[in-house]
């Protein structure tokens, strides 16, 4: 190799790695995601640990090992926090069903609900719908409370021949038909974040969690936000006798008057505030107010059971402390204040929309 050559390869190679040094020692020099200073806002600060009043978390998922070690950890943490109940969305079906709802009543009787799961992808046999209501009902028999549908479904999930089984598939009718004649809600989750199939770019406000989570961007996905969203909707508009519950506020928290005339359009659809607390923490003012308006359609859930990550939801939800951060900045980059809802509003989103439209919430009384 000619001399000239090397001796310009190693400038190249040396001045990359003064550049990569200044970057590491330069104090102005620095990564957007790592810059996160403590703020020095003096103002009164209410950092809970437990809800003001008995609450039922009703999106939590727990998988694996529960066993009576595991339930008397998870009693111990949710006394702690003044958790009455909590809905396991993850029960399955069949025989593991039943074996956690029993380990449930036998090791923390009255406070661990379990809801069932059904497969779609094999809805191209005929006897698809009446296998999966028969299974169903043999669940509700013993000890589900409810159905929770995933996102998968509706937007992963495959028929035979490869496409997208959409979640208002009239070949899953009869599911929905029967969950309104057995009594219990279907939590359904679908979509994500409108965000996240937008370009992850300087306008998107989940750049940074769709930087350090790849695996989540549906830019490119063979079907749009909006059509994932009028699948859900339309299903549940047309199964009036049914009860819903969409998860994650519907992915709608950051557009309430939205939300509010979905609401108002489909009596039988509730939300639940898991995983959206800082889009409500960021406004305040129009939360309470769609809160105070809808207070009989709001339901407390969390999503994933990490402890330190309530007192997030206790402090949005009952103080007005201002400007305080987030659990997980990748989810949320700006601070929050608390919407202090009235007493009877938050005793209705804590636990009594809960216990009206879950069945079987009994053995735990709600004297506060």
């Amino acid at each position: 190799m000619n001399s000239r050559i090397i001796f310009s390869v190693l400038n190249a190679v040396l001045l990359v790695g003064l550049v990569q040094a200044q970057q590491t020692t330069d104090p102005k020099v620095m990564d957007f995601e790592k810059y996160d200073p403590p703020s020095s806002l003096v103002v009164p600060e209410h950092k809970l640990t437990s809800a003001k009043f008995p609450f039922i978390d009703v999106h939590s998922h727990h998988w694996r090992n529960i066993d009576k070690a595991y339930f008397a950890k998870l009693k111990s943490e949710m006394d702690a926090m003044n958790m009455s109940i909590i809905v396991n969305l993850s029960g399955g079906t069949g025989e593991n069903l039943k074996n956690m709802a029993d380990s449930a009543k036998r090791y923390l009787p009255g406070r661990f609900v379990v809801f069932a799961n059904i497969n779609i992808k094999s809805i191209d046999d005929p006897t698809w719908a009446e296998n999966t209501v028969k299974a169903l009902e043999n669940d509700v028999k013993n000890g589900a409370r409810g159905l929770k549908i995933y996102k998968s479904q509706g937007m992963d999930d495959k028929d035979s021949q490869g496409k997208r089984i959409k979640i208002n598939d009239p070949r899953i009718d009869p599911v929905w038909a029967k969950c309104g004649q057995l009594g219990i809600p279907v939590l359904i989750h679908s979509g994500d974040p409108a965000a996240f199939w937008q370009p992850a770019d300087e306008n998107n406000e989940r750049w940074l969690e769709l930087k350090t989570r790849s695996g989540r961007t549906r830019e490119n996905f063979e079907a749009s936000w909006e059509e994932i969203m009028n699948e859900q909707l339309s299903m549940i508009k047309k199964h009036t006798k049914t009860t819903f519950i969409n998860a994650h506020m519907s992915w709608y928290p950051n557009n309430l008057d939205k939300l509010a005339g979905l609401l108002d359009d489909m009596p039988n659809m509730n939300v639940e505030i898991g995983a959206v607390i800082a889009e409500l923490g960021r406004q305040p003012r129009q939360a309470k107010k769609f809160f105070t308006k809808y207070q009989d359609r709001v339901l407390f859930g969390k999503d994933s059971y990490i402890v330190n990550e309530y007192p997030t939801y206790f402090r949005v939800l009952e103080t007005n402390d201002e400007y305080f951060p987030y659990h997980k900045r990748y989810h949320a980059f700006w601070r929050m204040y608390g919407m202090e809802l009235d007493d009877e509003v938050l005793r209705k989103v804590y636990y009594k929309n809960a216990l009206r439209l879950i069945p079987g919430l009994e053995g735990v009384k709600f004297t506060q």
